[in-house]
């Protein structure tokens, strides 16, 4: 019911009422300048709240480019598959592709020649049940293999079984053999396929701002024209192109190449997680055109696969990755009519695809604390310690000090023939240079002196500097029996 006026007379009446005296004011400053209201920024910032947590990555978003992806059927007519397990696996094929590639990009980033029709890059993805693990396992192309009975894909003729490299089963038999030898192989089923070439890996790199990479050795590979001094590198479409072919950096050859692969795809994930991309619908739209513009796909990789790949996405770290190779069991294996292959050890790549098929993690997680990235491992590093003080123990403090953190000391401490060192000093073989500087990355304050004719054996001359010995790990570090890495421990710190 509305409230009905006041009369006049009970209006003035209130005027002459006696009022209390008014409180004593402080001095006026002057008003702060009028703030706008932020609606813009809070209705973006509430859209991309509402359409991440109703659909991941936005429903309608996802079904406009689900009909930009070009389809295939890689498990057509296949029988005798694998026993599903747990979790989602992803064959993710990288395929040469250059001839998308501008003339002017070919020759910039060393593509010449021709496309070779086959499979460059070969991985399991597999994302966990629980959609909070991401375990990438990568199969060499020159992987010993025999391939199912087939009809060749160019000529139409029907081939027997028969033994190649891996990644040849692509220009034999396209995706469907690729999948067929794959699960012939590992036992493992494959849920759904991926393929993607040059072009969308570069737009890819390009749409994200680039990916920032850490090395502690210079790279140079003058096949691909990769040219990396040591340090952080923040690298784009075609640059990234050259950092993850590059296959001539040292003697690894193409097991060296994976774990590059393996080290950019790390920090791939950390940027897409850590940059607010995957916060951003429009952004993240952006980026899925770039991926799924020039991909191939199987046709049951749709909306609803993107959108639970899109949440997955959401929850991951750096620390949610794991990267490994399956186990090698014998370098340059020959073949008859192959050439030179990879073979795998039968036992331990039957316990890795059996963590794979019963949605096992590939590695235990180890807490590294702010280790420093060192090129050689402290393991690989023998330690003579010396004490240079007169501060009785100092050296067995030294010694038990670098042993804990890894390094392979002589155990056997003794005083220097001098003992007034200020400083720590670290004495090396110039021919052991590397070694020393993973040395002194773990002694604050050290000083590098080079003794011609030293050998292997370091020595540390423990100073009154002296104060603790800092963790370090070297750049690939490899854990267990598969060698797995996370991707916290090869991602930029």
């Amino acid at each position: 019911m509305p409230t009905p006026p006041r009369s006049p007379r009970s209006t003035a009446a209130a005027r002459r009422r006696p009022q209390p005296p008014a409180p004593r004011r402080a001095p006026r400053r002057p008003a702060p300048p009028e703030r706008r209201p932020r609606w813009g920024m809070r209705a973006v910032t509430t859209l991309s709240v509402v359409v991440l947590a109703s659909a991941g990555i936005g429903h309608a978003v996802m079904t406009s480019l689900d009909a930009d992806i070009t389809r295939v059927d890689p498990f057509k007519d296949m029988k005798n598959r694998p026993q599903a397990g747990h979790g989602m696996n992803i064959l993710l094929v990288g395929t040469d592709g250059r001839e998308k590639i501008s003339k002017e990009e070919r020759h910039k980033y060393r593509l010449g020649g021709a496309p070779c029709h086959c499979t460059d890059t070969i991985m399991i993805v597999h994302i966990s049940e629980d959609r909070e693990r991401a375990s990438v396992v990568s199969l060499p192309r020159d992987s010993y293999a025999v391939t199912p009975s087939h009809v060749d894909r160019v000529s139409g003729k029907r081939h027997n079984g028969h033994p190649l490299k891996l990644n040849a089963a692509y220009a034999e038999g396209g995706p469907q053999l690729t999948v067929r030898t794959v699960e012939s192989m590992t036992k493992v089923k494959i849920d759904h396929y991926l393929e993607v070439d040059f072009t969308s890996f570069m737009k890819t790199v390009d749409v994200v701002g680039g990916v920032p990479i850490c090395t502690a050795d210079p790279l140079k590979d003058s096949y691909t024209g990769l040219n990396l001094p040591a340090g952080r590198h923040t690298l784009a479409g075609g640059q990234a192109l050259q950092f993850v072919r590059a296959r001539h950096v040292d003697g690894a050859s193409d097991l060296g190449r994976m774990k590059r692969q393996q080290r950019f795809m790390a920090a791939l994930v950390d940027r897409l997680t850590s940059s607010g991309i995957l916060l951003n619908p429009m952004k993240f739209r952006d980026v899925t055109r770039a991926v799924l513009g020039s991909v191939r796909a199987d046709k049951g990789f749709g909306t609803d696969e993107m959108l639970d790949l899109g949440r997955a996405m959401r929850n991951f770290s750096p620390s949610s990755s794991e990267f490994t190779t399956v186990p090698i069991g014998r370098m340059g294996y020959a073949v008859k009519g192959v050439g030179s292959t990879l073979k795998w050890d039968a036992e331990k790549s039957e316990r890795l695809f059996h963590a794979l098929r019963h949605d096992q993690p590939l590695s235990v997680h180890r807490s590294r604390g702010a280790a420093r990235i060192v090129p050689v491992a402290p393991q690989q590093i023998r330690v003579q310690v010396e004490n240079g003080t007169r501060t009785a123990g100092l050296g067995r403090r030294v010694d038990a000090a670098l042993a804990s953190t890894g390094f392979r000391t002589t155990k056997a401490p003794v005083n220097s023939a001098t003992r007034d060192a200020r400083r720590t000093i670290v004495a090396h073989d110039p021919r052991w240079d590397r070694s020393a500087k993973s040395l002194a990355a773990a002694l604050p304050g050290s000083e590098l002196r080079p003794v011609k004719g030293l050998g292997p054996t370091l020595k540390v001359i423990a100073g009154a500097d002296f104060e603790r010995v800092r963790k370090v790990r070297a750049e690939d570090p490899g854990q267990g029996e598969f060698g797995v890495v996370r991707g916290d421990e090869v991602a930029c710190s």
